[in-house]
């Protein structure tokens, strides 16, 4: 009966307890049959029918473990499920045979019940307990008419209650150790949980969040292989090769983290998918994950390129004052068109990435554009012109395309632009200043304004030659 505990709970039980239970349970039934047999009076047919059915449930017992013992485990749980019937069987038998003795009927019910509620969850498994119970009952009472006597003799139900006891015991011990179980189960289950977040998010800096997304959550459908109407960015530093020769490799390294660190941070801000790094360069997708239509993925886009190229402009005096003689020097180039998203490869390395004319024609507007610039082509000017000023280019003709393609220098936001902007550069020999009005905070800006007005006080009594 307590083989209903692996169906239900999903778990696998020693089928030494298996064992252990049958033979307490029905050595309780054996004994109460034994107990309720005068053995001083003459032997008749009701007294051969109980103390048989005695010995019988003692043979069954070892039987049921060597029925058990041959049974394949392919076959085991539906055995077990046999036994624990036939189990509940004799035992309703033997309640019918000892008369319905209130005390080890009471006792042997307990059994039954406690198995079907524990073990087999209050479902099937305890309404075929029942059955069994209650098939036992009339098949005892067939071969035995009762007497229905209620009797409570403790003489009669010694043997029962003793197993009943050593059941229970063993019931607690068994209890305690699958407690201890499931408690070293559910540590190991939460160290391996712990263990899988860190390497979901180290994995994590590897993927675009999309593919991320999906195999951590089983959503392959979101792979699949589809065109898409984005915006591709594209960026690197000129002259990456004379500085990768220029410097040692640590700090090299360090620059080119650093710098691929703002530059993914300043992605991030404005919801871009960062599709790879290709050594210096930088390549961005609005529109796959999480889009928020064509406009606003073409207006994020390049709102991203100008807060790229600001922290470019900045970066620029950091490495300066790190010694670093070569002016740090980005080029920008974005487009819009349909492209197609999806996993491209071969059978032992595949790439979830974005291919397509499109994304071609933005890499070659990365490659004409000036140091500092951010080149445009026209779909994407067309969906931006109301919020930023551009200059227009005219045409240039770009490797891969026939015909040539009209461009736009991108300027900055209107909103920034006129009496009210918030950012201010200027350099020349000598002199560079970078004023970001939104970054100033309070408490600095008089000292700021002292800075500016020394300055303004040298330069001027300064006689220059």
């Amino acid at each position: 009966m307590q083989d209903q505990l692996e169906e239900s709970t999903g778990r696998n039980v020693n089928p030494r307890y298996s064992t252990y239970f049958r033979t307490l349970i029905l050595f309780a039934a054996a004994g109460t049959l034994a107990n309720a047999v005068n053995w001083d009076a003459p032997w008749q047919s009701d007294k051969l029918v109980i103390t048989g059915s005695a010995l019988f449930i003692i043979a069954y017992t070892a039987l049921a473990q060597f029925i058990l013992y041959k049974t394949g485990d392919k076959k085991a749980l539906k055995t077990r499920r046999c036994l624990s019937f036939l189990d509940t069987v004799l035992i309703g038998i033997t309640i019918s045979l000892a008369d319905f003795s209130m005390l080890p009927s009471l006792l042997l019910v307990t059994m039954v019940q406690l198995n079907a509620l524990t073990g087999g969850g209050g479902g099937r498994a305890w309404f075929e307990h029942n059955t069994g119970l209650l098939v036992g009952v009339v098949i005892g009472y067939l071969m035995h008419e009762p007497s229905l006597l209620v009797s409570a003799d403790l003489t009669i139900s010694t043997v029962s209650l003793i197993c009943i006891l050593a059941y229970l015991c063993a019931y607690a011990f068994f209890t305690h150790r699958q407690i201890g179980q499931l408690k070293e189960a559910n540590h190991s289950l939460m160290v391996e949980q712990r263990v899988s977040k860190v390497r979901s998010y180290k994995l994590s800096k590897y993927l675009p969040q999309k593919l991320w997304r999906s195999v951590t959550t089983g959503d392959e459908e979101a792979l699949v292989t589809q065109r898409k109407l984005l915006t591709v960015f594209f960026s690197d530093i000129k002259d990456f090769s004379q500085l990768t020769e220029e410097l040692e490799a640590e700090t090299f390294t360090q620059l080119l983290n650093n710098y691929l660190s703002e530059m993914a941070r300043i992605a991030g801000q404005y919801g871009g998918t960062i599709d790879k790094f290709i050594g210096d360069a930088v390549m961005v997708v609005f529109g796959d994950d999480e889009s928020k239509g064509p406009k606003s993925d073409a207006l994020r886009c390049v709102a991203m390129a100008l807060a790229m190229r600001k922290r470019v402009r900045e970066m620029k005096q950091e490495w300066y004052n790190k010694g670093i003689s070569r002016p740090l020097q980005v080029r920008m180039g974005i487009n819009t068109g349909y492209c197609t998203v999806g996993i491209f490869g071969t059978a032992n390395y595949q790439s979830y990435t974005v291919m397509g004319t499109h994304v071609n024609l933005a890499s070659r507007l990365e490659g004409a554009a000036q140091p500092g610039e951010i080149l445009i082509s026209h779909e994407t000017w067309a969906m931006i012109k109301h919020t930023v000023m551009c200059r227009d280019k005219g045409h240039i003709t770009v490797k891969g395309i026939s015909t040539p393609v009209k461009v736009y220098q991108v300027t900055d936001l209107r909103k920034n632009l006129g009496g009210q902007q918030s950012y201010l550069e200027e350099h020349a020999p000598g002199f560079s200043m970078h004023l970001d009005l939104d970054k100033i905070r309070n408490y600095d800006k008089e000292k700021v304004l002292q800075s500016l007005q020394k300055a303004a006080s040298n330069l001027k009594s300064k006689v220059i030659i």
